[in-house]
């Protein structure tokens, strides 16, 4: 169901509220360039600055303009269970075509609270559902044990975006887990490497300024056309590794789309717009893949 390109859309803000019009042009733009789904309120979303309105919000209106042309998998984890269950519903209410459910994060929860906690989530609603393990931002990894034990009592649990930057966790569970399960990279970076084990596809943040790239990258591996995804890696890894590099995502993502005069790179505290220095030094690598003149 999920194997390709989704990407973590960004929320474009003006004036400190959504940016409807941008969010639109975004949303065809992904789409034209060959975008299997779009993932609205997740990290690179800002979600955590989103108040419940905006939330449900952005949601109703990515729906509304995908308009059936690609998944829309909502963002609506929490580290509150009760949140993200109410949050589940409001986005399956909206139209969304599936979940993706982060780790609840700051609380730390054992693994036995993550059993529980997501299969509350899946128990509310009839979409399916995407895990998220991102230890560095979460501090807890979602055990493999733990996805077995999900799987098992949750039949819609089906997928894992992976963004703990280890390969091994993609053999680990392909190995464990049923061949319908399907793991996606949630690194740009580190698409290939997971993709060469078993991963399906990419939920993006790089997608968003080069979504044709990332698209056919990806569908290269899926069809085991290994020199040309290698060929659009190499080329476009100093972009990839600048994201990572120069600031917390997604102030360098946002700041190369208002570069390239997609967007107004507005950002909401605590994020702060990048310092000048890394600025210029994006700046300069987009020139080079001619993103921008």
């Amino acid at each position: 169901m999920f194997a390709g390109t989704h990407t973590a859309i960004v929320t474009p803000f003006r004036n400190g509220k959504i940016d409807e019009a941008a969010l639109k042009k975004l949303v065809d733009f992904q789409f034209d360039e060959g975008i299997s789904g779009v993932v609205p309120c997740g990290t690179t979303g800002e979600s955590p600055t989103l108040d419940y309105d905006e939330h449900e919000q952005v949601v109703r209106l990515t729906v509304e303009y995908a308009a059936g042309r690609g998944i829309v998998m909502a963002g609506t984890g929490s580290n509150s269970t009760r949140e993200a269950v109410e949050m589940t519903q409001e986005a399956e209410a909206a139209g969304a075509n599936a979940i993706l459910q982060v780790a609840p994060y700051y609380n730390k929860p054992t693994q036995e609270g993550l059993f529980q906690h997501f299969k509350a989530v899946a128990q509310s609603t009839k979409l399916p559902i995407m895990l998220y393990s991102i230890p560095g931002r979460c501090g807890i990894e979602i055990a493999v044990d733990t996805v077995v034990r999900l799987v098992e009592a949750c039949p819609n649990i089906r997928a894992m975006k992976e963004a703990g930057g280890n390969p091994e966790r993609v053999s680990q569970m392909k190995q464990v887990l049923p061949n319908t399960f399907e793991v996606l990279s949630g690194d740009d970076s580190l698409t290939l490497p997971f993709m060469s084990v078993g991963a399906v596809g990419v939920v993006s943040v790089a997608s968003n300024i080069i979504p044709g790239a990332i698209s056919r990258m990806v569908s290269h591996a899926l069809e085991c056309n290994w020199p040309e995804a290698q060929d659009i890696h190499h080329r476009y890894y100093p972009l990839l590794a600048a994201f990572l590099k120069l600031s917390t995502n997604p102030i360098p993502i946002k700041t190369a789309m208002g570069l390239a005069g997609m967007i107004d790179p507005e950002l909401r505290l605590p994020m702060t717009a990048m310092s000048e220095a890394g600025k210029a030094e994006l700046a300069e690598i987009l020139r080079r893949l001619k993103i921008i003149a």
